[in-house]
């Protein structure tokens, strides 16, 4: 049970996702206090946990990554009694999540629908590639699909060069943060009325409403976004440049930080007034013969002394890291983003933990990702009173593992 001055305590959500974007939903959820029952199939559980290596304690490193603080209850919905289970734990639910595709969780009678009719206060969350009411609603599709399809991709990639995909599956990551504020909007909503409603949350749709400012930039000039690598369109100077030991990259987005930047980082004040560079429109006519101005002007001194200069004159710029390096960097340790839990098989292992900060109310501590099954005969005993004969006909039938 989770403490009960947390966010979410009290809220019950049956988790049927699986992969990314369902399990970063619940996740979330979780870490909020709300308890997460995740259904996984006897035979493998949640594919990401086969996805290896490198993994710990015989559990993928892509499965321990989206699923902390859940319990993992292993049934079979192809099964009439795991499908039976799935309704009665539905009415002791507040929410269900899932991601199949279209038309799977109908063949099973679990499909919004039903669900509705038999259990109308539960709130309903349905995640899918393209929506449920798309010309595109019965095609599968992944991450990299839609950074593709929606636009994503052309704006990714140097300017002489190819598309390319985010390293990240950002989508998918941005996907399972809309899922969860449609979720928590439905709940409040429940709250008042006790009945549920159908959120239906597509990967395309966050894909192109991601495109945030770039989409305006079309909107509003009819032109088509171009790539530009490591510059920005709007601001000069913005990029990656080389000190004389390695890479960092400034943003300079306004007026006020080129003062800054031309009297506290450069040591160049006369080029704040220069009418070559005074104004934004001139620097970005003038963004070649800046950018190799600066890149020769910072070969000539250590990453470290830039920064330094970029710090103490209130300027944006960044060291550009590793992924290790940003793990373990003070910055990280400080804000309490890298935890340590308790893990069945593994011993003990650490995660990146959750961003939220709530003073009143601060985050669950994350317990580690479950085995598969883990929690199945405590669930099933808990919430539908199945003792210990109904739990070993259930495991004979197939319908739980």
């Amino acid at each position: 049970m989770s403490d009960p001055s947390m966010p979410l305590a009290g809220i019950r959500v049956l988790d049927l996702s699986r992969v990314l974007a369902g399990p970063i939903c619940t996740m979330i959820l979780a870490d909020l206090g709300a308890e997460i029952i995740k259904v996984e199939n006897p035979d493998g559980g949640d594919e990401t946990r086969g996805m290896k290596p490198p993994e710990a304690g015989g559990e993928a490193h892509f499965y321990l990554g989206v699923n902390r603080t859940k319990k993992s209850v292993a049934i079979d919905i192809s099964t009439p009694e795991g499908r039976e289970l799935i309704h009665k734990l539905a009415a002791e639910c507040d929410v269900l999540v899932e991601n199949y595709r279209k038309g799977v969780m109908a063949k099973h009678g679990l499909d919004w629908e039903a669900m509705r009719d038999r259990h109308p206060h539960l709130v309903y969350c349905s995640i899918s590639a393209y929506g449920r009411e798309s010309p595109l609603a019965d095609l599968p599709g992944f991450d990299p699909i839609i950074q593709a399809e929606s636009g994503m991709m052309s704006l990714n990639g140097e300017p002489d060069g190819e598309p390319m995909r985010h390293a990240l599956a950002i989508v998918d990551t941005m996907t399972g943060y809309y899922s969860t504020i449609g979720v928590m909007a439905a709940i409040m909503t429940q709250k008042e009325t006790g009945r549920g409603q159908f959120v239906d949350v597509a990967l395309f749709d966050v894909a192109l409403n991601t495109l945030t400012n770039v989409g305006m930039y079309y909107f509003t000039s009819g032109k088509v976004p171009e790539r530009r690598g490591n510059g920005h369109p709007t601001s000069v100077p913005n990029g990656l440049f080389q000190a004389s030991d390695g890479p960092f990259y400034i943003a300079l987005a306004n007026q006020r930080l080129w003062k800054r930047f031309c009297e506290g980082v450069i040591d160049r004040p006369d080029m704040v007034d220069d009418p070559r560079y005074r104004t934004l429109s001139d620097r970005i006519a003038r963004r070649d013969e800046i950018t190799a101005f600066l890149r020769d002007l910072f070969a000539t001194r250590t990453r470290a002394e830039w920064l330094a200069r970029f710090n103490k004159a209130g300027v944006p710029g960044g060291a550009v890291r590793t992924v290790d390096q940003a793990l373990e960097s003070p910055e990280a340790a400080a804000r309490d983003m890298v935890r340590t839990v308790a893990h069945p098989t593994a011993g003990s292992i650490r995660m990146v933990g959750s961003p939220l900060k709530l003073s009143a109310t601060p985050v669950t501590e994350p317990v580690a990702p479950p085995l598969l099954g883990q929690h199945t005969d405590e669930v099933l005993a808990e919430l539908l009173h199945l003792d210990a004969d109904a739990l070993a006909t259930l495991r004979k039938a197939g319908a739980i593992g």
